[in-house]
Order: C-alpha cells, then sequence, then structure tokens
C-alpha cells in the first residue's frame, strides 16, 4: 500500500510539472529556460520600485495596452513574431552579420519557406527541438543566393546563460525574444506561465538584469531602462474582459512584462495565430499606463547572470 501511494504521488507531482510548463507544441521534450529564469519568475509578491510613478509617465499614462500580434495579416504577413520549430535534420546556413561582433556566428537551422515576422524587424525565431536550442536572427533577408542579418544569437533553453554583458542578440535589449511572446496555445490551456515582451519609444542608455544591452543614448533618469520588468496592478479588475484578454491580462500580474527594445508604448509582443480572436485582444487596449507599476526586482536570483 505504502509502494502504491508513493507511486501515485509521484505521477500526480508529474502531471501536475507537465501541466504547469506549458511546453510548446512540436518540442515537447524543452523547456522554454528553466523555472528559476528570469522570465519564469512570479513577480507579484514583490515590492513597488522606488521611481516606479515617474517611469510609468515617462512611457506612457494614457497610452492604451497594445497586442502587437493576432489573426490578421499586415504587410504580407502575420501580424505577430512568428517562431519555427526544426530539428537536427533541418539544412544549416551560414549568416552574414552586419553586427558580427555582437553575433552568434555559427550555422543556422534555417528552413525551407522559413517564417519571417513582416515589417522592417524581420525576426526569425528558430527553436530545434533536437538540440533545446533556440536560434534567433534580426533583419533576415536571403541576397545573392546567401543569407544575411543584422545579427543572430543562439540560446540553450535548458539554462539561464544570458548574453555576454553590452552584446546586442536579435533583440534590442539582448534578450531572447522567444520566451517573451503570447502564444496561442498557452491561452488555449488557460494559462500564460512567464512574463511577456513589450516596448517604449524612449528610453534610457543602460540596462538591468536580464538584459544584456541598451539602445539609446540618452542618460535621462526618468527614462526607463532596458530589462525593466513592470506588472498590472493588481487592483485593476480583469473580470470583464474576454477569456483571450483576460488570460493575458492575469499574465501580466502575475509574472509582468520585461522591456525590451525600442517601439510605440505598451505593444506586447505574442506569435500569430488564426485563432486569435482579435476582437478579444482589442478589448486589451482599455488597460493604460496607469495601471502598471515597476516592480522591485533586486530581491530575485540572476543566474547565468
Amino acid at each position: 500500500m505504502k509502494t502504491l501511494l508513493v507511486v501515485l504521488v509521484l505521477v500526480a507531482c508529474t502531471c501536475a510539472a507537465s501541466a504547469s510548463a506549458l511546453r510548446v507544441p512540436g518540442a515537447a521534450a524543452c523547456p522554454v529556460f528553466p523555472a528559476t529564469s528570469a522570465w519564469n519568475e512570479r513577480v507579484d509578491r514583490l515590492p513597488v520600485a522606488a521611481g516606479s510613478a515617474g517611469l510609468i509617465s515617462s512611457i506612457g499614462l494614457d497610452a492604451g495596452l497594445h497586442p502587437d500580434f493576432g489573426s490578421g495579416l499586415w504587410d504580407g504577413g502575420r501580424i505577430g513574431i512568428p517562431y519555427d520549430v526544426v530539428s537536427k535534420k533541418t539544412p544549416r546556413s551560414h549568416v552574414r552579420f552586419e553586427y558580427a561582433d555582437e553575433s552568434d556566428r555559427v550555422a543556422y537551422p534555417i528552413p525551407r519557406g522559413v517564417h519571417v515576422e513582416a515589417g522592417s524587424d524581420r525576426h526569425a525565431l528558430l527553436l530545434d527541438r533536437s538540440t533545446c536550442r533556440l536560434y534567433e536572427l534580426f533583419a533576415l533577408r536571403r541576397s545573392g543566393g546567401r543569407w544575411t542579418a543584422g545579427s543572430g544569437a543562439v540560446f540553450d533553453l535548458r539554462s539561464n546563460r544570458v548574453r555576454t554583458a553590452g552584446w546586442t542578440s536579435a533583440d534590442a535589449a539582448g534578450l531572447p525574444i522567444f520566451p517573451g511572446l503570447a502564444r496561442y496555445d498557452e491561452v488555449a490551456r488557460g494559462v500564460i506561465d512567464h512574463a511577456l515582451r513589450f516596448t517604449a519609444a524612449r528610453t534610457r542608455r543602460a540596462y538591468v538584469y536580464p538584459a544584456r544591452h541598451f539602445a539609446s543614448s540618452s542618460d535621462d533618469p526618468s527614462l526607463p531602462p532596458m530589462g525593466l520588468r513592470v506588472r498590472l496592478k493588481a487592483s485593476v479588475d480583469i473580470s470583464g474582459f474576454p477569456r483571450q484578454a483576460r488570460i493575458v491580462l492575469q499574465a501580466l500580474k502575475t509574472y509582468g512584462m520585461i522591456l525590451a527594445d525600442n517601439g510605440s508604448p505598451w505593444y506586447i509582443s505574442g506569435a500569430p495565430n488564426s485563432r486569435w480572436s482579435n476582437d478579444d485582444l482589442h478589448t486589451l487596449g482599455r488597460i493604460t499606463g496607469a495601471d502598471f507599476e515597476v516592480v522591485d526586482t533586486t530581491s530575485l536570483p540572476h543566474p547565468g547572470g
């Protein structure tokens, strides 16, 4: 009986862990970084940071939250940042980089028909299920029979190792992009269990963990540094929002979002999917900058930093 009880407990724990891990469809063996990653740490019980009001104001008190993803089309592609699950069978390609000194110059698994973000940033995110590595490229193009890109970075999905201090990635903040995306498969399962990625129009010439790079010439202390962590205030009532929007907003209360790039204020990133309800997502605009606060994350561990 005791043996049976132990077995049942172990099975229950395994199922619970699997249910909360939210592995990527097509790459179930790969975590999206360890539980101790900054992306996966809860921040709903952490204190508000000193200077929170001023930093939020600099991003925009009246600007509405904007989902920069959905089910529609824009500029020849779906709205959002797409990704491809690849494997050891995917052909590897060498890429010529504009910012070669801060890029990982390895062979990238770029599949035929690779999905590239519409618009000027042209991100390509490649999750290798065979090695649990994440390959990310900025401004990817095919030119003269070869691939070129602005920058590229490789991340081990089983590790908390961050970029070399001062190095960019495929993102301005030197962060991985994929773990900060809202994905439809997560919403279909009822929870987003990680921080999201967002942009601000003006940033400071500084970064805080887990960011490793800045993209500004301003030393104005009222401007946010890259890597800033904000969360939706606990007092904000989200019960009246439609299901898809409510799940996104709950993630912003529990895990918050990390400033990753310069862009329109309060734009949050996600992966495109035909099953997103754009009507549901547009209700997120009822949430404004005034509904957020900056989180003091100094008590969180900095593994790999």
